[in-house]
Parts: C-alpha cells; sequence; structure tokens
C-alpha cells in the first residue's frame, strides 16, 4: 500500500454551535492521508494512472467553503465520504482541526480513519 497525503489544507467555512460561529467564517485544516497503489503512475508517469491530489484539494476547497455544519465531526464524515466514493480510495485517514476553538488550546478536532486500509 501506498499513500498519497495532503498537509495543512486550510479552507475557510461556517463551522460550529455558537451564533457568532454562524455568523463569521473560521479555518479549519485538514491533514488526509489516502491508501492509493501509485506503480502504475510511477512507470507511466502519467497523471491519469494515480490518484490526483490537485483534484481532491480543489474538490474539498469547494465542499468545505460551501458547507455550514455545526459539529467538526460531521464535516470529518462527509469529507471522507467524498474521497472514498467520488476518487475510489480504499482508505482515508482524516485529521480535522479548528485552531482557537478553545482557550489554552492550540487546536482542537477529529482524526477518523474510513475504509479498508490495504496491506
Amino acid at each position: 500500500m501506498d499513500i498519497i497525503y495532503l498537509s495543512d489544507l486550510r479552507i475557510e467555512t461556517i463551522i460550529g454551535i455558537y451564533d457568532w460561529e454562524r455568523r463569521v467564517k473560521q479555518v479549519v485544516s485538514l491533514d488526509i492521508e489516502m491508501a492509493t497503489d501509485i506503480a502504475k503512475a510511477a512507470s507511466s508517469d502519467d497523471i491519469e494512472d494515480t490518484l490526483n491530489y490537485k483534484a481532491v484539494a480543489k474538490r474539498l476547497i469547494s465542499f468545505v467553503g460551501e458547507s455550514e455544519f455545526q459539529l467538526v465531526e460531521t464535516l470529518a464524515e462527509r469529507i471522507t465520504d467524498i474521497i472514498l466514493n467520488e476518487f475510489n480510495v480504499p482508505w482515508v485517514r482524516l485529521r480535522l482541526n479548528k485552531q482557537g476553538a478553545v482557550r489554552g488550546a492550540r487546536d482542537v478536532g477529529v482524526i477518523i480513519e474510513r475504509g479498508c486500509k490495504p496491506d
């Protein structure tokens, strides 16, 4: 198994349960690991033979930027659903953080894994 990853993908969105959070966009940061097999792409040197991380990023920037979820848990589930189903990825690990959500903590968030991790 190989992993293609995106690190610290920052996206502005409406997220949160408090009234003030429903009125202003906040930045969430995504760290994503996606299982894939890069052997064919490494051999062909053709973008069509690999998981296009730019396409994944563009899709997530659009989706997250337009979303208005209350919970980071809900947002995380929807993001992993998109990656698994639209990009034919068998396994994904997502770390989603919301900086400044808790006084005294640099960031808070969730880490989830979905799908079946290939050997």
